[in-house]
């Protein structure tokens, strides 16, 4: 017989505990109220001979006080019941400790690689990280319902980001970077002007983004076409100049090639300030910002030839890369590029084609940018194009007092993922058992997504200025509550999931790409998003269903899972999960296929969702990606190519490190497995990640299968 833990893990039954807590609890009554070692056994042997697969450790504490009882020894069950009581209260005491000490030790694997772009080895990551063990703790064990923190433990759902819980913090948000830049804003007390040139703009644009992501602990997106007019400025000061230093005697065509060599050089060095800063800057969250850039032409926008030539500049300056400590050229992590394709340049005779044909050659070499369809867009959100928050998480659409759509200045509260296949192990096929278990947690889910909403509730916007007072959300006033932006779906409050394929699997014995497997599949994802419809409509707030990006969690699901039900082939054998809705990993599809399979999900998972091929090297083959392109116009909202960009650098390879049977990176030239001695770069969840992965992570990237 197996017992689950309070943690959620698995162990051997042992009788020898029952008889231990029986003698303690013995010792604390009169002699007469005690039970003899035969009658302690007797107990013992009770509960083992119950012929349960499996008992959770309350379940038999209850049998042992019923069975006190029933014996008659009732301050002796009183004792019991105290002594359980007392051990309770030792298990709510401080148990931060160990995983702090083993953090400045370099030992605390499950904390060190949740986050692979996170360093964890800096001290001044180390504080972040020995910060958010102590956030965790807190949470687990006072802020949270005990029904929620217990089913976080058995891996029932998944509560995240509680290492930042504690504090009036959010996850992700769209900046408002055109308000900030246009009519100023401040940093530390300081007020800040609206830029007069290009190059003061960007240098401006990550003071904001570095202040922002130091105030909350997910991504983050600014739209480039906010710099269009900056560029305008910056070309209008230097014909000022030179009209006035030559007295306006000079010729238009002279005045034109100058200006022109000017405005490029402001150019680069403006968009080489971005790509610099945001690689550089370290925010307190002991990391670069998750910073995304939204490249995208409006086609009414009247600045809209000065943001092609920035846009133009940013995919030049990315595929070159960025210098290591060495000085070979590498693919920087971040910004993430979001390249949007529109009728002027999905490679159909467009104006703006130059730029998708450059941004091609850029996700080659660099994996980014990722590919938003605004075609597919416009028909799930109501005719509107727009970022994602960082990575993947959408917002809703959502009308101001004016009847005008609006999405810069909104943000997410939070995200609670549910364990999808764990409720296909435990229904073993059965339907029935599928649809009430999945109702029930999903109520959990709505629990815990209401706690995120309340401890949000009441804070003041003096937490963080830059977002409620200064512009990137809001302009509040000092001491205002920041109450009506989240409530009436302004802001919204995610349910992830995870291990589509796993659930799938484990239900009908097949893929959700397999027709039966597929059925069963929507009727799922369906069901999610009508509980997140149904949570709206009873309480007006923003309810969403989101596609988890599962860096760690893929390993952490799986790994409770195999604790809990042991080895299942094609679902807990493997050491993770599948992210959200994907194919699994490791199944031959090709890139076309994948794509529109995926689609159907995307829709329905409108709070988040982002689809991938993996791609062979296509340097010498750039048509075939353009091909993919077109299809992507037609066919997926959101999608990004997959490809190996590393380097070593004990002997000059560039290509793909690999891992090898041990599950160490290991360079195919030379061998060499120092991870600090080369450079390696994978698409982890819809980031790229580049400080190496916890090993369901690493196991999930070994096996993934070329598309191409």
């Amino acid at each position: 017989m197996k017992v689950i833990k309070r943690d959620g893990t698995t162990v051997d039954f042992d009788s020898s505990k029952i008889i231990v807590a029986i003698q303690k609890a013995n010792a604390a009554v009169e002699q007469s109220d005690r039970v003899d070692n035969a009658s302690i056994e007797m107990i013992a042997k009770y509960v083992e001979d119950r012929h349960n697969d499996r008992l959770l450790v309350e379940n038999i504490q209850d049998m042992v006080e019923r069975q006190l009882m029933d014996l008659g020894k009732f301050s002796l069950a009183k004792a019991y019941i105290i002594y359980r009581y007392t051990r309770a209260l030792v298990r709510k005491s401080n148990t931060t400790d160990e995983s702090i000490l083993s953090l400045i030790r370099n030992s605390n694997k499950d904390v060190m690689e949740e986050n692979s772009n996170k360093n964890a080895v800096m001290a001044s990551t180390q504080r972040d990280l020995i910060a958010g063990e102590v956030s965790k703790d807190l949470t687990r064990r006072i802020i949270l319902p005990e029904k929620i923190s217990r089913a976080h433990d058995a891996g029932i759902l998944h509560f995240h980001d509680a290492d930042y819980f504690i504090q009036p913090i959010f996850n992700c948000c769209l900046i408002n970077l055109g308000d900030m830049l246009d009519n100023g804003t401040a940093m530390h007390g300081k007020m800040i002007e609206s830029p007069k040139s290009f190059q003061v703009a960007c240098t401006v644009m990550t003071q904001i983004i570095a202040s922002v992501a130091s105030s909350q602990y997910g991504g983050q997106s600014v739209d480039i076409a906010h710099l269009g007019k900056y560029l305008r400025r910056s070309k209008d000061k230097f014909r000022g100049k030179l009209l006035k230093e030559t007295q306006g005697k000079i010729p238009d065509d002279v005045l034109e090639k100058i200006l022109d060599g000017r405005v490029k050089d402001e150019l680069a060095s403006g968009v080489q300030t971005i790509q610099y800063q945001i690689n550089t800057l370290m925010t307190t969250n002991g990391q670069s910002p998750f910073v995304t850039l939204f490249l995208n032409l409006d086609k009414d926008d009247e600045y809209i030839e000065e943001n092609a030539m920035i846009i133009e500049e940013i995919l030049r300056q990315r595929l070159e890369g960025i210098k290591n400590e060495a000085g070979v050229a590498v693919t920087p992590a971040f910004p993430k590029l979001v390249y949007v394709l529109d009728e002027h340049n999905c490679l159909r005779g467009g104006k703006y084609d130059y730029l998708t044909h450059l941004a091609v050659k850029c996700s080659i070499k660099r994996m980014y940018p990722d590919y938003i369809s605004a075609k597919k867009m416009r028909e799930t959100y109501a005719g509107n194009v727009f970022s994602p928050m960082g990575c993947r998480s959408f917002l809703s659409a959502w009308k101001d007092e004016t009847g005008k759509y609006k999405f810069e200045g909104r943000f997410n509260q939070g995200v609670v993922s549910l364990n999808l296949p764990q409720i296909g192990i435990i229904a073993k096929g059965n339907e029935d058992t599928f649809w009430k278990l999945l109702d029930e947690r999903l109520e959990l889910c709505h629990e815990a997504l209401m706690v995120r909403h309340r401890a949000l509730m009441g804070i003041k916007s003096d937490v963080s200025p830059i977002h409620w007072q200064h512009g990137a959300i809001a302009r509040l006033a000092k001491g205002e509550t920041i109450d009506k932006l989240l409530e009436g779906g302004y802001s919204t409050l995610s349910l992830g999931y995870i291990g589509l394929y796993e659930m799938t699997k484990v239900m009908k014995g097949v893929s959700q790409t397999a027709p039966e497997g597929e059925e069963f599949a929507c009727r799922v994802m369906k069901y999610l998003r009508a509980a997140c419809d149904r949570w709206n409509e009873e309480s007006h707030l923003g309810f969403a269903l989101y596609g988890t990006p599962a860096e760690s969690l893929c390993y952490r699901f799986a790994r409770i899972d195999k604790e809990q039900f042991g080895d299942i082939k094609d679902v807990t054998d493997k050491g993770y999960y599948t992210n959200s809705y994907h194919v699994d990993v490791r199944e031959e599809i090709d890139a076309f296929s994948k794509f529109s399979f995926e689609s159907q999900f995307q829709k329905i998972s409108s709070g988040g969702a982002i689809s991938y091929v993996e791609i062979p090297n296509m340097k010498k083959n750039p048509t075939a990606i353009e091909d993919i392109v077109r299809f992507i116009y037609d066919n997926i909202q959101y999608a990004e190519f997959n490809t190996k960009s590393d380097y070593c650098q004990v002997c000059g390879f560039d290509g793909e490190i690999i891992i090898n049977d041990n599950l160490e990176w290991e360079c195919p030239q030379c061998h060499n497995k120092d991870q600090g001695k080369m450079n390696v770069t994978r698409r982890t969840c819809g980031y790229l990640g580049e400080n190496f992965w916890n090993v369901g992570k690493t196991k999930e990237i070994k096996s993934r299968v070329l598309h191409l």
